[in-house]
């Protein structure tokens, strides 16, 4: 690869160089039928052949430098006239005389060179053409392109439509370098025809300026229709928005309007209903007031009554600890009585070896019965007495002790009339027997009463354990009523909370009303502005309004938002609210100046 490259690097040399040093004995113009020139393009022709890949394709194997020759329209704009002109001219079918066409007109304009370099810039998309050892993928493709520049000196007048280039033969012809070429020219025609082709050159640079400023001019004015075009599109934009700021202004005086009458229509339902609720809070107030009045009546019977309860149980308390004492003053005689009862049975073990013999006394043992008898009688009189005395529990404990006094008396009686007996009458011992038993039937009924007593006492006691819970289920539905009273206090409360919150809403909603209508006013007033003043565009304003300083680099250019002419940011480094902007915005000093007086005197 590396042999081939230099073998067509100098049989490039050796065609540009021949075909240079034989235009200038021809004036530089050249014909296609002219030998030298065919040979140039068929060594061109090898040089871009060399390593070029192999197409694949559905009829068969392609192998064209007009693929690679393609890429240059898209990598240089100028030549997409060429390409097309290869592409729609008549005759030719192959990629390879598409390539041979372009290659002539090419060299008609003198830019083949210039294509050539831009080629191979771009090595990476050669790379898709090219195999890695290619000619035009190494270093002898830029020495080709620097010799190349040489030919911008040929005036090469080719007609391309006639000739058959899909056909050519490309056979190098060695002949036509082993001649020479410089023996029949003289210096004096050399010196001539360089300073004619310097002459035409310079002609050429001008041309080619002048093609180059047409083509920036024709590009401004393309753009200029352009900017035209868009300019129409944002006017016609404009007025567009402009119509529909009106429609929109219209719909937010029909909204103001009916939002008025609703706020009104509202506000005449709130005053009813907040008289409506101020008859019934007064209507309750007096309710409240008389069920006060009713229930601080029952309140103080109420304690009233629980003071008296409370000294009644005072006094059913010490009556339980008295009937306590005498209960413990009972059992100390019953105690006694059983102490007693002992030795009388201790005496009657004694007596009954006597029985036997006072047997024959029993009849006045009978009559002595029948008078125990009556006794018994007496004492269960008596006993009944306590009974009906016990109610009352200072004239039971008085009965009770005056029984227990009569009950002893009446023992000590009976023990002396019975020691007297025993003394007196031995022989009366069975009598005495039964006058015992009777004595034991006496007492064991005595102790009967005394625990019929006793039962009668826990029941009172129960009783007042009862009436001791009554009193508290009163005293539980006193504070009940005081909890009730507590409710309607903070009921009360809250009524007095909710018609000063009625009242406070009252007084929002005139806030809000002149709220409306201080926005209606802004409103009129930024319509009244957007009519009288006009947003000044950018390039119309050279120098700032008010202090005359022409604006640059440095001293920026700013909108006032509610005039909209055009101000440096010290002149309009002040700030306030429109209506027509959420936000604080920009604003000059004679609007911030203004807008301050008219803010001012709307506020007094």
């Amino acid at each position: 690869m590396a042999v081939e490259r230099s073998n067509l690097l100098s049989m490039m040399k050796l065609s540009v160089k021949v075909l240079i040093q034989s235009t200038l004995g021809l004036g530089r113009s050249l014909d296609s039928d002219y030998p030298p020139l065919q040979q140039f393009f068929v060594v061109l022709e090898h040089c871009l052949k060399h390593g070029l890949k192999v197409r694949k394709s559905f009829i068969g194997q392609n192998k064209s430098i007009w693929g690679p020759l393609e890429l240059v329209e898209k990598l240089c704009p100028e030549s997409a006239d060429i390409a097309t002109s290869a592409r729609d001219m008549p005759g030719i079918k192959t990629g390879l005389g598409r390539a041979r066409a372009w290659l002539h007109l090419a060299l008609m304009q003198k830019k083949v060179s210039d294509y050539m370099k831009a080629l191979l810039d771009r090595r990476d998309l050669l790379s898709e053409f090219y195999d890695p050892g290619a000619l035009m993928m190494e270093e002898e493709g830029t020495v080709i392109v620097g010799m190349l520049v040489g030919l911008n000196v040929i005036d090469a007048n080719l007609c391309v439509k006639g000739e058959d280039l899909d056909t050519q033969v490309a056979v190098i012809d060695f002949s036509l370098y082993l001649k020479d070429p410089q023996s029949n020219e003289s210096p004096k025609d050399d010196g001539k025809m360089t300073a004619i082709l310097d002459q035409k050159h310079y002609i050429e640079e001008l041309n080619r300026h002048l093609s180059c400023t047409v083509t920036d001019l024709q590009a401004k004015m393309d753009s200029l229709e352009k900017t035209n075009s868009k300019l129409i599109e944002e006017l016609s934009a404009a007025t567009d928005r402009i119509n529909a700021l009106k429609e929109e202004q219209e719909q937010l005086k029909l909204e103001n309007l009916s939002i008025l009458q609703r706020s009104k229509q509202k506000q005449e339902v709130t005053q009813q209903d907040n008289e409506v609720e101020l008859e019934t809070y007064r209507q309750s107030r007096q309710g409240l007031d008389e069920m006060y009045k009713e229930v601080w009546k029952q309140y103080k019977e109420e304690k009233r009554i629980r003071q008296e309860l409370q000294k009644e149980l005072e006094l059913q308390v010490g009556l339980k600890q008295e009937m306590e004492v005498a209960m413990k003053l009972l059992e100390k005689d019953t105690h006694e009585k059983q102490d007693t009862l002992a030795a009388l049975r201790q005496q009657l073990d004694q007596v009954k070896s006597l029985n036997l013999q006072m047997f024959h006394k029993t009849q006045d043992a009978d009559r002595i019965v029948q008078r125990k008898d009556e006794e018994v009688q007496q004492l269960e009189g008596r006993m009944s007495h306590m009974m009906t005395a016990m109610k009352e529990l200072e004239e039971r404990l008085q009965a009770s002790e005056r029984t227990r006094k009569q009950a002893d008396k009446k023992e000590r009686d009976v023990r002396l009339e019975l020691e007297g007996r025993i003394d007196a009458l031995q022989k009366q011992l069975g009598d005495l027997d039964k006058l015992r038993c009777s004595d034991m039937l006496g007492l064991e009924s005595d102790l009967r009463s005394e625990k019929e007593q006793r039962q009668s006492m826990q029941k009172e006691l129960r009783r007042e354990q009862d009436n001791s819970t009554e009193l508290r289920t009163q005293l539980q539905q006193l504070q009940g009523l005081q909890k009730e009273l507590q409710d309607l206090r903070e009921e009360k409360k809250q009524l007095q909370r909710t018609c000063e919150e009625q009242e406070q809403a009252l007084q929002e909603m005139g806030l809000h009303l002149s709220q409306s209508k201080l926005k209606m006013e802004d409103f009129k007033e930024v319509n009244k502005a957007l009519k009288g003043h006009a947003w000044l565009k950018d390039d119309e304003a050279t120098q700032c309004k008010q202090c005359q300083k022409e604006f640059s680099i440095a001293r920026r250019k700013h909108h006032c938002r509610n005039c909209g002419d055009i101000y440096c940011s010290q002149c309009s480094s002040n700030e306030l609210a429109l209506p027509s902007y959420p936000r604080p915005v920009r604003v000059c000093d004679t609007c911030h100046t203004l807008l301050l007086q008219r803010s001012s005197s709307t506020g007094s």
